[in-house]
């Protein structure tokens, strides 16, 4: 309105500007109806000027007139003379009066816009907080708003024009409200693998799984497409890269490019079963160390960090150049057999902790310090081929105790079922198998349900299909061991409290 200027001592004396969206002397909510207001008044002027011109002219006539008379004229024909040179004038300032009300009345009508009063009842613009009001000191947002502009009410456009209010010095956008109060909102989604373990995590957080599609083409490929905004949030991956290895560490790093592309501010894979972590060095000339291959593919990727649950060797974090979570999911097996021990009075001589192979030494001792310190025992063998074992001897007292074999994945179960009869020959009253990691690959389902053990204890990292249940076998939930550590993660909490391996 400014740029027409104010005409006398109208109801447009006081001016507006507009400048990038910001107004003194009032915030307006711009909506259909307001701009409208405003076109109006951007005409009222020009019926202002017109009027004002009319009126100057008119009296310029009634000067000449009066200065062509003579001074001995009566004042009857004087009067007269005043009177009909007087009628133009007065339909001019009639006019002029008529535009001022009209322009008046629209003000009025902006103004009242400006508050959310307009005829679209369009919302009310939010009041700014008293410390932004005048104070001169910037205001984060795309435009740098100075808030010292702002007089009484922050800028509030209306949502309909897809266009971003500004409460309390802050961006909340037109079609998400809940960025502004939670700046890294989190979202999780599952593969394919284990979508049951998924959901588990989820209900532990409070919260739905995100919306994912994932289809495979006749010739094989993979399509992954996210069916929700995650721009600016902290995603979270759930995929056990477990048998088919390849089809689900593949399905992984599209999921994980996906988000990238839709501009995620973190991603996080959750890998509960991390495949190929076995090939973690080079034991013969000419192998592959495929752990530290799947390290860089993720990498590559473009995944920010790594949650994994249980490695087969922890030296495989050194193998990432991003932050990786390890979280040991045997603390879930450890409180299900205190409680188990608590429940059939045995103490910690009556038990026994077995590593079924050397390699797995350190394992079996941080977990038979946490089981009350029990004692520890080793079962030595020779391996003759991949998935080939032979016991030779056991290391250790196991006789009249039960054993607990603890190990981190069953795969062929060939391993433990001979570690297993070996503790029995030995003395071993009962024993116990107990690992995180149920690969389950023919024949270990009848090797473990030969009888040779007790129980069979295993987490839920691996689902586990029908044919894979025998009548020994308890399966555990890591649901909420995993939920906590992505919250964890979320919050920026520090992780040493469950990590800890001893």
């Amino acid at each position: 309105l400014c740029a027409y200027g104010a005409v006398g001592a109208s109801p447009c004396a006081s001016s507006f500007k507009m400048e990038r969206g910001l107004v003194r002397g009032g915030a307006f909510h711009l909506t259909a109806s307001a701009s409208a207001n405003m076109t109006r008044v951007r005409r009222a002027p020009l019926t202002v000027a017109k009027a004002m011109k009319s009126s100057a002219a008119q009296n310029k006539k009634k000067k000449s007139t009066h200065s062509k008379k003579k001074n001995n004229c009566q004042k009857t024909g004087a009067a007269k003379s005043s009177s009909s040179s007087s009628s133009p004038s007065a339909a001019a300032d009639s006019d002029l009066q008529a535009a001022l009300t009209a322009l008046g009345s629209d003000v009025a009508k902006t103004k009242r816009a400006a508050k959310g009063q307009n005829l679209n009842n369009g919302p009310r613009a939010q009041k700014a907080p008293a410390s932004a009001m005048g104070s001169g000191t910037d205001v984060d947002g795309p435009n740098k708003m100075r808030s010292g502009v702002i007089t009484s009410t922050t800028i509030g456009i209306a949502p309909s024009l897809g266009m971003p209010v500004w409460t309390n010095g802050q961006n909340h956008g037109a079609d998400n409200h809940e960025h502004s109060h939670n700046p890294r909102k989190l979202k999780i989604f599952s593969g394919t693998a284990n979508p049951v373990l998924a959901k588990e995590i989820s209900s532990y957080l409070g919260m739905e799984l995100g919306q994912i599609t994932t289809k495979r083409f006749a010739d094989g490929e993979l399509y992954v497409q996210i069916n929700e905004s995650i721009r600016g949030c902290d995603v979270f991956l759930t995929q056990s890269t477990c048998p088919p290895t390849n089809e689900t560490l593949m399905e992984l790093l599209i999921m994980i490019d996906a988000c990238r592309r839709a501009s995620a501010r973190t991603v996080t894979a959750v890998i509960p079963y991390f495949g190929y972590a076995r090939a973690d060095r080079k034991a013969n000339g000419r192998e592959s160390i495929a752990a530290k291959l799947v390290a860089n593919m993720l990498e590559k990727s473009g995944v920010d960090r790594v949650l994994v649950l249980d490695l087969h060797s922890t030296q495989s974090v050194g193998y990432f150049d991003i932050p990786v979570d390890h979280v040991y999911g045997q603390t879930v097996i450890l409180e299900y057999l205190q409680q188990k021990m608590a429940d059939e009075g045995l103490q910690k001589d009556d038990l026994v902790v077995v590593s079924p192979d050397v390699g797995g030494v350190a394992r079996a001792r941080a977990f038979a310090k946490k089981l009350d310190d029990a004692p520890l025992a080793i079962v030595d063998k020779r391996r003759s081929g991949h998935n080939v074992a032979e016991v030779m001897n056991v290391i250790g007292d196991v006789d009249g105790k039960v054993a607990v074999l603890v190990d981190d994945m069953i795969d062929t179960a060939g391993t433990l079922a001979k570690a297993a009869q070996a503790l029995k020959d030995n003395g071993a009253t009962a024993v116990y198998g107990c690992a995180t990691h149920p690969v389950f690959s023919p024949p270990a389902v009848e090797r473990l349900g030969s009888g040779v053990f007790e129980e069979v204890v295993v987490t839920n990292s691996i689902p586990l299909a029908s044919d894979k249940q025998f009548p020994q076998l308890t399966v555990l939930s890591v649901g909420h061991l995993i939920g906590d550590a992505i919250w964890r993660m979320h919050s920026d909490t520090s992780m040493t409290g469950m990590t800890a391996s001893s």
